[in-house]
């Protein structure tokens, strides 16, 4: 390898830890705030940057937000495939996937923030459409291998869609201890996964 382009080579790995970084410093900062109250500045203290090289990495705080996603998507990805390897069934894989949105705000408010606004920069907007539609069938993939699936009529958008809503509707339930909520959504979760016939959907 040439001195330039091992050269080229560590910028661009100091590039790559400097984006990780702050992704990593988003993220954290998510468990500590609502979503809509961080912004550039705070992640950029937060990773220890300035807030001008941020932008040299993200050009918005949207397209920050995306890679953050696609970050932990991996990581939701690989836990729903172990679970499936160790012979999980569908009732466990509908547990996993609510206990995870309730473990994990940041990748909650994420996923919310961008299924609600319509006024995403075309880039960022692009990139999450991707996301969405590469977890989508990833999910459905997990679905049909899971042990139990092939007696139900189970559309997997339209399942992990009914999962999403009920962690949105009772996460921050009044009146009730984070166990009491939890317990509430996983009895909705079963409920939910027994009782819907979901008629399949495509998705563009």
């Amino acid at each position: 390898m040439s001195e330039k382009s091992t050269f080229e080579q560590l910028r661009e790995d100091e590039r790559e830890v400097r984006k990780r970084l702050i992704i990593r410093a988003a993220m954290e900062l998510f468990e500590e705030k609502s979503f809509h109250e961080i912004g550039m500045r705070d992640i950029a203290l937060k990773a220890g940057v300035s807030a001008a090289s941020i932008y040299r990495y993200f050009p918005s705080r949207d397209d920050l937000f995306v890679e953050a996603l696609i970050q932990d998507i991996n990581n939701i990805e690989e836990r729903l495939k172990k679970r499936v390897k160790s012979g999980g069934n569908i009732e466990e894989l509908a547990i996993a996937v609510v206990d995870y949105l309730i473990d994990n705000e940041a990748t909650f408010q994420m996923m919310v923030h961008f299924m609600i606004r319509g006024e995403l920069n075309p880039q960022a907007l692009k990139k999450f459409n991707s996301v969405q539609r590469y977890f989508l069938k990833m999910f459905k993939k997990v679905v049909d291998e899971t042990e139990g699936s092939e007696h139900l009529r189970l559309n997997a958008q339209a399942f992990f869609a009914c999962l999403a809503g009920v962690v949105l509707t009772y996460r921050n339930y009044p009146g009730r201890t984070a166990e009491e909520k939890r317990k509430s959504i996983h009895r909705l979760a079963l409920m939910i996964m027994h009782q819907g016939e979901f008629d399949e959907l495509e998705t563009h």
